[in-house]
């Protein structure tokens, strides 16, 4: 039998509504199927005596039991379904809608059948709670910010890592809840994110194989091809991931430096290149010992081999403004990245309660560089040119990651939340520059180093909630040691500190009706100094502009408080928060001129108090047009002073953003993104703001099996990066642009999911 269900009203195809052949006399379901992106279905039975069901959540269920067969075959035509005011209104339909609600620390977003009966994938599931966006690309974002942890079942998996995101391969039916963390309690590391998001899988939800096939072309270049498996079993859930690609990322750049003591300027503009030719690969595996205990094991190797051309344009202007001198550099530089990564957990779960559980996992990863580079200066006019450079890069990093997590629920509303974590970091950076000297190559020593890294951090945590009907608390406390050592082998310099902090954070969430929800919480944060911040590393891409880190940098300290609210009211949803930051020992990028060099080094520079208003929406005005929007406003005062040269001002922030996804017939999807970043104020620049969109369309075939899908980022190459640093002895002006990015693909997906898209590790702006 065939078929297609259409709105009475709108006459627009329902996606994912219900056909069930039942049994005339027992009405049971002998067979059954959701209808496809167009509205269409086609289900068999060797039935003789039956009738068909068709129904969609708030339509009137209709009946079919006059079917024609010719040829062992029935066409139903065009079925009409009708909206059921009434059942919408009933409390018994609404609770098998997807619902949210605060719980101290955390928003919950319970999955209910309008969901999980759908076929949907992870993806599309996340893309209808509040606060969270998916891209047509598959990237989530939470309040309008990348870099969210995505946690399954409470602990890291490959499934969820950026660089193989198989979220695709768990659908809808298997998830229980989505948690939803902006502000984490003691329990999480006190080093922040822009926040975390936990899937709850069902345990009764393990059998069944899932996977996808990809394949994407794009301009500049980004052409990849992967494949992805999931198959549960009773004890077993093995997983895997194969990818292999091709992608280039370009970025224009133009830049002043004018020394306004000697009168001088230097003018450069040019085109750089990272292209990456790219593999990965992931195995893993759940085992379920028993009802009890599960083990999981997995690992991910990743290939990366780099090419880097550049060209960029040097001139010296005379006092009429003519140009006096010009030449250019050239770069050519070659890479290898070997990319480890392996986990290993444990979880038990006690016969008392099911929130009773211990967890241990270990994460380890490893990342090497072997680079090589060659910069060529030739002149156009004039001999101002340096000479040519050469520098060898010898890059290794090991991270492991220990975790250990006890749950204790004393009773319905009271909960204890115990467990420690050690970091080990551990990195050797051998950089080398050369200069080419009549024909000889000599090497830099200003600009040499062997830099030695490591940190080991060891964290200790306790956490006590109440949590009743309407009004919960959570109070809880974490201890982190910092043993951090970094050693410069050329001049024997040593850097060795060790500090102890106390993380204390506080939590609580009062439910005023069903639909009105209020939390506020505290959290201290930590931003410890990136690996690249403390290496003083010279980059001479641009000899003009270097970047370099400072191995004295201290970390960064913040006191965060927030009050928000939710609100929720059929199809939409509010969410409002009022935010304090306070930030000691803030790290900014400082410049410091000479002989027309600017260079770019992180210091701490005083304290910064933020006041903000956070506003988010999520809104379904019909069931084939939807919207996300994001509004943040930042006020700050700064304080700080370096070599007796004050930094005090003030200045504000915001941003917004605003997603429209459009339900097209012939089951298309269309999706269009606009960002809005204000002008901001730092130490020593200003930084303009710029406005940008982005576009996207998906058409599904094969009942949403097959995916094509189209996005364009950057449609308008809009997204500049403008800032101008005016200083009493110099001037500096920098521009610099990635430009536009298109992309198609095609993904099959086969199992209970649909299609997923697969997109290789994905670009980081």
């Amino acid at each position: 039998m065939s078929g297609k269900v259409v709105d009475h009203r709108s006459r627009q195809p329902i996606e994912y509504a219900t056909v069930i052949v039942k049994d005339n006399n027992t009405q049971e379901a002998l067979a059954g199927v959701t209808t496809g992106a167009d509205g269409s279905f086609q289900v068999a039975t060797d039935a003789k005596d039956f009738y068909v069901e068709v129904s969609f959540l708030g339509f009137e269920t209709q009946t079919i039991d006059a079917i024609t067969t010719a040829d062992g075959k029935a066409a139903l035509g065009v079925i009409d379904l009708s909206e059921n005011s009434k059942a919408l209104d009933e409390v018994v339909v609404r609770a098998e809608k997807s619902t949210t609600e605060f719980k101290l620390d955390k928003r919950v977003f319970n999955v209910g059948k309008d969901l999980s009966s759908t076929g949907a994938s992870a993806l599309e599931v996340l893309n209808n709670v509040p606060s969270v966006n998916v891209n047509i690309e598959g990237q989530v974002s939470l309040r309008g910010s990348t870099g969210v942890q995505i946690l399954i079942n409470g602990k890291p998996s490959v499934i969820a890592s950026e660089s193989g995101n198989a979220l695709g391969t768990i659908t809808a039916d298997m998830i229980e809840q989505i948690e939803v963390i902006t502000n984490p309690s003691a329990k999480h590391d006190a080093e922040g994110t822009s926040g975390i998001i936990n899937i709850i899988i069902k345990k009764e939800e393990r059998e069944g194989i899932n996977g996808s096939a990809s394949i994407n072309i794009g301009t500049p270049h980004n052409h990849s091809a992967g494949l992805s498996l999931n198959r549960r079993t009773e004890h077993f859930n093995l997983f895997s991931q194969l990818g292999a690609g091709y992608r280039e990322l370009p970025q224009q750049s133009r830049n002043t430096n004018r020394d306004l003591i000697g009168n001088t300027t230097i003018f450069s503009e040019g085109t750089e290149y990272r292209n990456e030719t790219f593999f990965n690969f992931i195995l893993g595996t759940d085992y379920h010992i028993n009802e009890y205990n599960v083990l999981t094991l997995s690992g991910n190797f990743a290939y990366e081999i780099e090419d880097q051309p550049s060209r960029t344009t040097f001139s010296i202007p005379d006092n009429s403004g003519a140009i006096a001198s010009e030449w250019y550099r050239t770069e050519t530089t070659e890479a290898t990245n070997p990319k480890y990564q392996y986990e290993l957990q444990y979880k038990k779960q006690f016969r008392d309660k099911e929130e009773h559980t211990l967890l241990f996992s270990a994460v380890g990863n490893f990342f090497g560089k072997d680079q090589s580079s060659e910069f060529e200066n030739i002149n156009i006019t004039g001999n101002d040119a340096a000479n040519d450079q050469h520098t060898r890069t010898n890059f290794k990093e090991g991270r492991h990651t220990f975790n250990v997590d006890y749950t204790k629920p004393f009773s319905e509303k009271w909960t204890l939340e115990t467990g420690a974590q050690y970091l080990l970091n551990d990195v050797s950076n051998d950089f080398a520059v050369s200069d080419l000297i009549n024909g000889d190559l000599v090497q830099n020593e200003n600009l040499t180093n062997i830099f030695e890294y490591t940190q080991n951090v060891l964290g200790v945590y306790g956490t006590g909630a109440y949590e009743g009907k309407k009004w919960g608390v959570k109070a809880g406390l974490r201890v982190e040691n910092t043993d951090l050592n970094t050693f410069l082998v050329n001049t024997g310099a040593t850097n060795d500190r060790n500090f102890t902090n106390l993380f204390p954070t506080l939590h609580t969430s009062y439910k005023l009706t069903e639909r009105f929800s209020m939390q506020a919480g505290y959290s201290r944060r930590i931003f410890r100094p990136r690996l690249w911040d403390l290496n003083p590393f010279f980059n001479i891409r641009n000899n003009y502009s270097v970047r370099t880190g400072n191995p004295d940098l201290l970390p960064e300290f913040t006191d965060s408080y927030e009050l928000s609210s939710i609100y929720i009211f059929g199809q939409l949803s509010l969410n409002a928060s009022l935010y304090y930051r306070y930030t000691t020992d803030v790290v900014e990028r400082v410049s410091s001129f000479e002989n027309n060099v600017n260079t770019v080094m992180p210091l701490n520079i005083g304290t910064n108090r933020a006041t903000g208003f956070e506003f988010n929406f999520k809104y379904e005005t019909a069931r084939w047009l939807s919207f996300n929007g994001d509004f943040n406003l930042n006020y700050f005062n700064r304080q700080g002073s370096l070599e007796n040269t004050s930094f005090d001002f003030s200045g504000d922030q915001w941003s917004s953003k605003l997603t429209a996804k459009l339900k097209l017939p012939a089951g298309i999807d269309f999706e269009t993104t606009g960002q809005y970043q204000s002008r901001v104020k730092t130490v020593q620049s200003e930084v303009s703001g710029f406005l940008f969109a982005d576009f996207g369309l998906r058409k599904k075939i094969l009942n949403g099996k097959g995916v094509f899908s189209f996005s364009v980022r950057d449609a308008f190459a809009s997204r500049i990066r403008e800032s101008v640093t005016d200083q009493a002895n110099f001037y500096l002006y920098n521009w610099g642009r990635r430009g536009r990015f298109v992309t198609l693909g095609f993904s099959y997906g086969f199992g209970k999911g649909e299609a997923m898209e697969y997109s290789g590790q994905r670009r980081h702006f």
